[in-house]
């Protein structure tokens, strides 16, 4: 089974003028196909999502005739624009929406479904989204629509800003990416006004980011994120908040939105695998944006020098938001209008610079979360997740049915290059149901083909295993499938195991449901609401790839070793002390870990070398 909205990657798009001049070509077609005697230009399953929808394909309407001056568009920009200015333009607050700071304004505003009172609490991104599509039609209208329609479109854009700043709540979602695209409207808002209003306008779009985005960043892996849907960063939604920082920085040279992009896009490239794949997040787990990212994801890939095109977008919307049936929806045409104007080029190469939350070479990558656990894993074209035991979650060692992966203390990390290998050793201070405090010292090392992970602990009592991953899914070329299959050997046993109990607080790789769909399941809140990072949080136990203890490890110490990738050769490393590190040899390479405790200021100690002759 496949994942539906995890295919190719973003950077396989056609990229070209040529591409893109076909692309707006299609939808030309499509528009003056469906475009109905009033000049409704939606989509005729549209129901949510539409008060925005028929102006935005008169946006790229607009677009393409500035690119091709067909002679049919003037006329069908013009009607269109008519019908959006007296059809789909509110005044009067929509009953039951509970964001208003004053009633009865008079502003205007989009609905979220046309119905009175049906479902207002999508209302402020509705628009937000009107808004752009506005300013993005007042920037092709010269030439192409007449003063008073221009005008009356300014004042509906200058309307739309107010609603969102003045008469309601600002941001009600806590969604980062509608906020940020909020700023962009105004700025590229204030454009199109006398300059006196515009500099009002734009000096309040600055002011909003500042003391209502930047000032409520969140923290996770050492990055400050724009929150969204209160969490640190959702993987369908952080991507388009990337977008829209590169569009504010398009728009008006400030230089924060720069640097808000680069920390965004240095994050997101370090939780990505090399093969695009991501998991997690407050709205959506494993839902990808397609062309919504691809402006973000190519232009800050230039500035921070690495390949973020590698994200697996959902192919099916690879240039527009499309229905079931393929044709175009005109909701997000603002991301494709902006994304053919921008003519920054893909950058296709891996940064080298080490990452502290990221280990990638070749196929081979490992993201680690903010305690410095790998959230992600991925060798031989296989994805594995953190596993689940006893509603704990992690990859480390487990005691007395205890998973030590939880720092109590601080974490070290120690990153090395040794030819064509690269290696990132963890340090972690845990404390256990005995109450005794370990050091749990995690060995990370790839030649780009394979992983061999050596974890070393003091001496566990029982029966302790090494909790090594959930295999979850695989890169199939263009797609990703699910699969309950490992590709590992270790130095001890090694066991795939699967809950015995079939219920939604067990999660088995080999069923059908998604990690997603289970997340939800485990939710507070209805799909669409509920928190999946904070519903997987409840889930008991998962399947797991387990390792008993490697033979002939020091007496003191407890070592696991496991390989991930291809090759049915036997595993057999060998440990020994030497002083007070531990000397670990393979068949690939010879590391010597340094003692718990560290260097001089207490950092770790790690030397590496290819072979087994150091």
């Amino acid at each position: 089974m496949h994942l539906p909205h995890q295919r190719g990657p973003l950077h396989d798009l056609p990229d070209t003028p040529e591409a893109y001049d076909a692309v707006l070509a299609d939808v030309t077609e499509q528009a003056l196909a469906r475009m109905t005697p009033e000049g409704n230009l939606e989509h005729p399953d549209c129901v949510d999502d539409i008060g925005d929808t028929s102006l935005g394909v008169t946006s790229l309407l607009a677009l393409a005739w500035q690119r091709t001056k067909d002679p049919r568009l003037p006329e069908a920009v013009r009607r269109s624009l008519a019908f959006h200015l007296s059809e789909r333009v509110y005044t009067e607050d929509n009953p039951g929406y509970p964001n208003l700071r004053i009633r009865d304004s008079g502003l205007p505003y989009a609905r979220y479904t046309l119905a009175a009172g049906a479902h207002p609490i999508g209302d402020w991104p509705s628009t937000v989204w009107a808004l752009l599509q506005a300013v993005n039609v007042l920037d092709a209208a010269d030439g192409l629509v007449d003063d008073a329609q221009r005008a009356r479109l300014v004042e509906v854009a200058r309307g739309y800003w107010r609603r969102l700043t003045e008469v309601t709540f600002f941001n009600p979602q806590e969604a980062g990416n509608q906020a940020i695209g909020c700023v962009v409207g105004g700025l590229m808002l204030a454009r199109h006004l006398p300059p006196p209003d515009g500099a009002s306008v734009r000096r309040r779009a600055m002011r909003l980011y500042e003391d209502e985005i930047r000032a409520h960043r969140v923290r996770d892996r050492g990055a400050l994120l724009p929150p969204e849907h209160g969490g640190a960063y959702d993987n369908n939604y952080g991507p388009i908040s990337l977008s829209f920082l590169a569009q504010a920085h398009r728009v008006s040279g400030e230089e924060i939105f720069a640097e808000d992009g680069d920390a965004l896009a240095r994050y997101i490239d370090a939780r990505l695998t090399n093969g695009g794949f991501d998991n997690g997040g407050p709205r959506y787990s494993e839902q990808h944006s397609a062309f919504e990212s691809v402006l973000g994801l190519r232009y800050f890939s230039a500035r921070i020098g690495s390949d973020l095109g590698r994200y697996r977008g959902d192919s099916r919307w690879a240039r527009h938001a499309r229905k079931a049936d393929g044709g175009v929806d005109g909701h997000f045409a603002w991301m494709l209008v902006w994304q053919i104007q921008d003519t920054t080029r893909w950058h296709r190469t891996p940064s080298q610079a080490p990452a502290r939350h990221q280990l990638r070479a070749g196929t081979v990558s490992v993201a680690f979360d903010d305690r410095m656990t790998p959230s992600l894993v991925e060798a031989a074209g296989t994805y594995y997740l953190p596993a689940a035991v006893n509603r704990q979650h992690g990859f480390g060692p487990v005691a007395d049915g205890f998973l030590l992966c939880r720092p109590m203390g601080e974490v070290r990390v120690k990153d090395v290059v040794s030819g064509p290998l690269k290696a990132k050793l963890v340090t972690k201070p845990v404390v256990g149901r005995d109450h005794v405090l370990r050091h749990v010292r995690s060995l990370y090392v790839t030649d780009g083909t394979r992983l061999w992970t050596t974890v070393a602990v003091e001496r566990l009592g029982g029966t302790p295993y090494l909790l090594a991953g959930l295999p979850y899914a695989e890169n199939d070329g263009d797609r990703v499938r699910r699969t309950a299959r490992a590709r590992a050997a270790a130095a001890g046993t090694l066991r795939l195991t699967h809950p015995h109990t079939e219920d939604v607080h067990h999660f088995d790789a080999r069923s059908e449901l998604t990690q997603e769909q289970a997340a939800f399941a485990l939710a507070l809140d209805p799909r669409g609401y509920g928190n999946p990072d904070e519903g997987w949080r409840h889930l008991v136990a998962s399947s797991a790839l387990e390792a008993e203890p490697a033979p002939g490890a020091p007496g003191d110490l407890h070592v696991f070793a496991v390989r991930y990738g291809p090759g049915d050769d036997e595993f057999t490393p060998a440990f020994e002390r030497e002083g007070a590190a531990l000397r670990v040899r393979t068949e690939a390479f010879t590391a010597l870990i340094g003692e718990a405790a560290g260097d001089a200021n207490a950092e770790p100690e790690l030397t590496l070398s290819c072979g087994t002759d150091a």
